[in-house]
C-alpha cells in the first residue's frame, strides 16, 4: 500500500464512484432521470478551464443515457457550413435554374406523351378489333367498263358505274401522274403511308392562319378512303384509313398505288378515273392529255364537283396553274412549260360536247345483259354506227328544230337510219342529249299515224287485192266507229294506189274491217313490230303506239325484197386487253332473222303504191337526186306526232317530230320529216350507184284531178250522179267490172247496177272494196265479191 504523501514527485489521485465515466451524482442517485433535450446544447466552457476529453459512444452500454457525440458540435464546422432550406415535408428545396427548367418540360412532354401513345394504341387496338382479320383484305375489283366503238373504231362512250375504262401507268404521259403528286402529296414517294411531316406543316399553318387550311391525306390514304370506307368524318374513319394505308403500303410499290390511285378517283359529273374524266371534260383518252389539261384534272379531285371544268371553267383554270406552280417547284417541268400550259383565265375552256351518240351508247347498255349477261370485267363493244353518219344525222335534227320548232310548235325530233339488212348506222333519240337523256328512238311509244297503214294494205294485197282495186272514199259507221278523213272530204271511188297516196283514213279502215284487225296485228308482227298491239278497227288508222326503231325495221322488207330483219347495232363483244395479251371475243354477230315475210311479187305492189305516195301523194317533198324512193308519211291526232319512213334499195329511215309533253303542233309528215329525211338521206348515198328498189310494179297511172293529199286538206270535187247510176236505179241487182286493157283481170272502175252499188253509196256500215273481175256478182249485203 503506498504511503500517502510519499514524497513531492507523487499527487494524491483518487478516483472516487462519482468520477466514473457515465457514474449518476450522487445527489440524484437513486432519482429518475429526465432526458437532456436534443437539441440543447452543451454549454459553453469557461476560458481557461479544462475540457475532459471524449472517449467515444458508450451509449451502447447505457441505453438510457445520451451519447456524447450527440452532444458536441464542433464551432468551426458551425461557422463553415451554410444553412439550406428545407422544404415542408423536409427535404432540401434546390435552386431553379433554365436547365432544370427545360429538363422538367421534357420530362412532363415524355410521360404525357407516354401516356398518350397508350391511349393512341388504345384507340387503335379497340377499332382494330371492328375490321376483319387483315388475311382477309384485298384490294375491290374496279367496277367493270363498257366502252363502246363506231364502227371504224371511234370511241362513241363509256358506260358503266365508273364512265371509263382502267388505264396502266406506263400509257400515260409522265407529267399526268406528275400533276397529282406535286399538287396532293409531294412526299408520296418517300412516306410509308402517312405523312408525319406533312401532318405538323399542316397543323402549324392551321395554328398560324386559325383555321383547317388544308388536308393532310397522302394519296395513300385517299386510295384507302375510296376503296374501302365510307366519306363520313369520324375519328373510327380515320383511324381505319391509316390502318389501311400501312397495309397498301406493305403489300403494293408505290406505282401499284398510284395507279390504282388514278383509276379510282372521282372526279365530277359521273366520271371516275383518269380516263373518264378525259373523256368527260375534253373528249379523248387519257393517253393524249396535254400538260395542261392534266393540271386541270389534277387541279379537279380537291373538290370535283364545285371545281372542274364543265361546272366552273373559270375556277378549274386557276387551280391548274397552281398545279402547274407546284409541278415546276418539284421540279417535273421548267419554269418556262409551266408558263406556257397555262391558259387564259379569261377564256372559257372548252369541254366535250356530249352528242347524239350517248342515245346510242344508252340502248348498247340496255342490251349488254342479253348478249352475255353481267358484265365482270371490261369490255369492249363494236357496233354497226356509221360515225360521220351519225354525226351528220345529229345536225341535221337540231338544226331542224331550231329553224322551225317555234314557229310550227315542237321541240324534239328522232331519226333512225339502217342498211336495208337492218344494220344501224345512225340513231338520234332527242336534240340534245346533256338536258334530256330520253331516247325518243327507241324507248319512247307514239301512235305512228298513217305510217302505219302501209302493214294494212299489205294485208289486203295478201288477200288478193290489188293497188289498182277500187274502192269507195265515203263515210261509213261501223258497230259505232265512224272514221272520217282529216280534211273532212271524201273522193268517192279510188284505187288502192290512190288511197294510200293520198292517205285516205276511210279507204285503209275498210281494208282492216275487210281483212279483220287481227290479221293487220299479225301482218305487223311478222315485219317486225314488237310493241303490244291491239285487234281493234282503229289500227288503220294507226292509234296503236310503237317505237320509232322498230316502224324503221319494219319498213326493211319494202326495200330488201321481202327478207324480215330484226334492227342491230352490236357486232362483236370483247374483254379488254391485258398485259399486252388480246382480249377474249364474249359475242360475235351471226346474220339471223325472220326469213322471207312478202312473197316477191306482193313487195313488187306495195312498192308501187308507196313510190305513188312520194311522187304526188303526201310525200312528194321528199327527193333524192335520181334514187328511186318510196315511203310513208304520217300525222297523228291534233299533230302530237309528224313522221315519215322512206327508203330506197340501200337504206330505210324514219324521222318523228313532236313534244314530249304531247301536245299539239302544226306540223304534218309531209313537210318538215320529208325535209330532214331528204337531207339526211342525200349525205348518205353520196358516192354509191342508183339501184331499183325492188319487184315489179307498174308505174302509177295518171290520177284524177280531184284528189289532193289528205294531211294537205284537200278538195274534194263534189260527186255526181251519171247513167251508170241511173242504170242501177232502174235494173238494180247484178253488176259488172269494165275491163282494163292492161290488168284485164282487174277493175278499173267502179260499174255496179242496182243494189250493191246503191248500198255502197248510201249505207256505210260496211266497206265498199271490190275486187272484181269481169261479171263478178256482188253481194248488196256486204258489199264485197262473192
Amino acid at each position: 500500500m503506498r504511503k500517502k504523501n510519499a514524497g513531492a514527485l507523487f499527487m494524491d489521485f483518487h478516483v472516487s464512484p462519482d468520477d466514473r465515466v457515465g457514474a449518476v451524482p450522487k445527489k440524484t442517485r437513486g432519482k429518475a432521470q429526465k432526458p437532456a433535450p436534443a437539441n440543447k446544447k452543451a454549454p459553453k466552457s469557461p476560458r481557461n478551464q479544462r475540457q475532459e476529453p471524449r472517449i467515444g459512444r458508450i451509449d451502447s452500454v447505457y441505453d438510457d443515457t445520451p451519447s456524447i457525440d450527440d452532444d458536441y458540435e464542433d464551432p468551426r464546422a458551425r461557422r463553415r457550413v451554410k444553412k439550406v432550406k428545407k422544404t415542408r415535408g423536409g427535404r432540401e428545396r434546390k435552386p431553379l435554374t433554365f436547365g432544370r427548367i427545360l429538363w422538367k418540360l421534357f420530362s412532363w412532354l415524355l410521360v404525357l406523351g407516354i401516356w398518350g401513345g397508350i391511349a393512341v394504341a388504345g384507340v387503335v387496338a379497340y377499332f382494330a378489333m371492328q375490321m376483319p382479320a387483315t388475311n382477309t383484305w384485298a384490294v375491290p375489283e374496279r367496277p367493270a367498263n363498257i366502252r363502246i366503238v363506231a364502227a371504224n373504231g371511234q370511241l362513241i362512250s363509256n358506260r358503266g358505274k365508273t364512265g371509263g375504262e382502267a388505264i396502266s401507268l406506263r400509257e400515260l404521259p409522265y407529267y399526268v401522274p406528275a400533276a397529282f403528286v406535286a399538287i396532293e402529296d409531294r412526299r408520296f414517294y418517300e412516306h410509308f403511308g402517312i405523312d408525319v411531316l406533312g401532318l405538323v406543316s399542316v397543323a402549324i399553318e392551321s395554328v398560324q392562319a386559325g383555321e383547317v387550311t388544308r388536308g393532310a391525306s397522302t394519296l395513300t390514304q385517299q386510295l384507302a378512303k375510296n376503296l374501302f370506307l365510307t366519306p363520313d368524318q369520324t375519328l373510327e374513319r380515320k383511324v381505319q384509313e391509316a390502318m389501311l394505308s400501312l397495309w397498301l403500303e406493305q403489300n403494293y410499290s408505290k406505282d401499284d398505288i398510284l395507279e390504282l390511285y388514278l383509276n379510282r378517283v372521282f372526279f365530277g359529273h359521273g366520271a371516275t378515273g383518269i380516263e373518264a374524266a378525259a373523256q368527260t371534260y375534253f373528249g379523248k383518252s387519257a393517253r393524249n392529255l396535254s400538260l395542261g389539261e392534266a393540271a386541270m384534272l389534277a387541279g379537279t379531285v380537291q373538290r370535283p364537283s364545285r371545281v372542274n371544268p364543265r361546272s366552273n371553267p373559270d375556277a378549274a383554270n386557276a387551280r391548274a396553274r397552281l398545279v402547274l406552280q407546284s409541278m415546276a417547284k418539284e421540279g417535273y417541268i421548267s419554269d418556262a412549260e409551266a408558263k406556257a400550259a397555262s391558259l387564259d383565265p379569261n377564256q372559257r375552256i372548252r369541254t366535250k360536247v356530249t352528242g347524239s351518240e350517248s342515245y346510242v351508247a344508252d340502248w348498247v347498255e340496255t342490251l349488254m345483259q342479253a348478249y352475255i349477261g353481267d358484265v365482270t370485267e371490261d369490255v369492249i363493244v363494236s357496233t354497226t354506227i356509221n360515225w360521220d353518219l351519225q354525226k351528220s344525222a345529229e345536225d341535221i335534227v337540231r338544226t331542224a328544230v331550231e329553224k322551225n320548232g317555234a314557229a310550227k310548235g315542237f321541240s324534239q325530233g328522232a331519226l333512225v337510219a339502217m342498211d336495208v339488212d337492218g344494220t344501224v348506222r345512225a340513231l338520234v333519240g332527242g336534240v340534245d342529249y346533256a338536258q334530256s337523256q330520253f331516247n325518243r328512238a327507241v324507248t319512247a311509244r307514239r301512235q305512228p299515224g298513217s305510217t302505219f297503214k302501209p302493214f294494212v294494205y299489205l294485208a289486203a294485197m295478201e288477200k288478193g287485192y290489188t293497188p289498182d282495186t277500187v274502192a269507195d272514199d265515203a263515210p261509213f259507221d261501223y258497230n259505232g266507229w265512224s272514221p272520217s278523213n282529216a280534211s273532212g272530204k271524201y273522193a268517192g271511188p279510188v284505187t288502192l294506189r290512190q288511197g294510200l297516196a293520198y292517205s285516205l283514213n276511210t279507204i285503209s279502215a275498210r281494208l282492216a274491217i275487210d281483212v279483220t284487225p287481227q290479221i293487220v296485228v299479225d301482218t305487223a308482227y311478222r315485219m317486225g313490230i314488237g310493241s303490244s298491239l291491239q285487234a281493234v278497227p282503229s289500227i288503220a288508222l294507226g292509234t296503236q303506239e310503237v317505237s320509232l326503231l322498230e316502224l324503221t325495221g319494219a319498213y326493211a322488207p319494202f326495200a330488201n325484197g321481202g327478207i324480215g330483219v330484226i334492227p342491230s347495232v352490236i357486232t362483236r363483244i370483247e374483254t379488254a386487253p391485258k398485259g399486252g395479251q388480246p382480249g377474249k371475243v364474249l359475242y360475235e354477230q351471226i346474220p339471223a332473222g325472220p326469213g322471207q315475210v312478202i312473197e316477191p311479187h306482193i313487195v313488187g305492189e306495195m312498192n308501187d303504191m308507196m313510190t305513188t305516195a312520194l311522187e304526188i301523194g303526201t310525200g312528194k317533198k321528199a327527193h333524192l337526186n335520181g334514187w328511186p324512193i318510196a315511203g310513208k308519211t304520217g300525222t297523228s291526232q291534233k299533230a302530237r306526232d309528224a313522221l315519215f319512213v322512206g327508203y330506197t334499195s340501200r337504206m330505210v329511215a324514219g324521222v318523228w317530230l313532236g313534244n314530249d309533253d304531247d301536245t299539239a303542233t302544226t306540223l304534218s309528215g309531209g313537210n318538215i320529216p320529208t325535209e330532214i329525211w331528204s337531207e339526211f338521206m342525200t349525205k348518205a348515198h353520196e358516192g354509191l350507184p342508183v339501184s331499183p328498189l325492188p319487184g315489179e310494179f307498174t308505174a302509177a297511172a295518171p290520177l284524177e284531178p280531184g284528189l289532193a293529199p289528205m294531211e294537205t286538206a284537200p278538195t274534194v270535187q263534189p260527186q255526181r250522179r251519171n247513167l251508170m247510176d241511173a242504170l242501177g236505179d232502174i235494173f238494180g241487182g247484178k253488176g259488172f267490172c269494165g275491163w282494163n286493157e292492161q290488168r284485164p283481170e282487174h277493175c278499173s272502175g267502179l260499174f255496179v247496177f242496182g243494189g250493191a252499188a246503191a248500198f255502197a253509196r248510201h249505207s256505210p256500215h260496211l266497206p265498199a272494196v271490190i275486187p272484181a273481175q269481169a261479171g263478178t256478182q256482188y253481194s248488196p249485203a256486204l258489199g264485197l265479191a262473192l
